[in-house]
């Protein structure tokens, strides 16, 4: 079983920054892609940015220029860096590790930005 927690979440004001964590373990040797989705309040969730094991990186229209994901040297933990914070950032972030045989998804950690 492959395990994700997400952490870094809090309480920020518009124009400031949060550093959101992922930390993946179990037997997560053959994740292929791990992502950062958000789900807004009344909305569906949506993708944020992916990371695959070879470093490709993919980003939402909404996260382009101001977020930004990347994985430590072990492998095992990624980031999304998130800079210029709007209201209509708040949401529940989660994580999400992606194999041939798994998709696993952290509790989420909430994200609000103040006005």
């Amino acid at each position: 079983q492959v395990q994700v927690v997400e952490s870094g979440g809090g309480l920020v004001q518009a124009g400031g920054s949060l550093k959101l964590s992922c930390a993946v373990s179990g037997r997560s040797a053959s994740i292929a892609v791990i992502g950062w989705h958000r789900q807004r309040p009344g909305k569906q969730r949506e993708l944020v940015a992916t990371i695959s094991t070879s470093g490709h990186t993919n980003y939402a229209d909404s996260a382009k220029g101001r977020f930004t994901i990347s994985r430590d040297n072990a492998q095992n933990t990624v980031y999304l860096q998130m800079i210029n914070l709007k209201p209509d950032d708040t949401a529940v972030y989660y994580c999400n590790a992606v194999s041939i045989v798994f998709n696993s998804w952290g509790q989420g950690t909430q994200v609000t930005v103040s006005s």
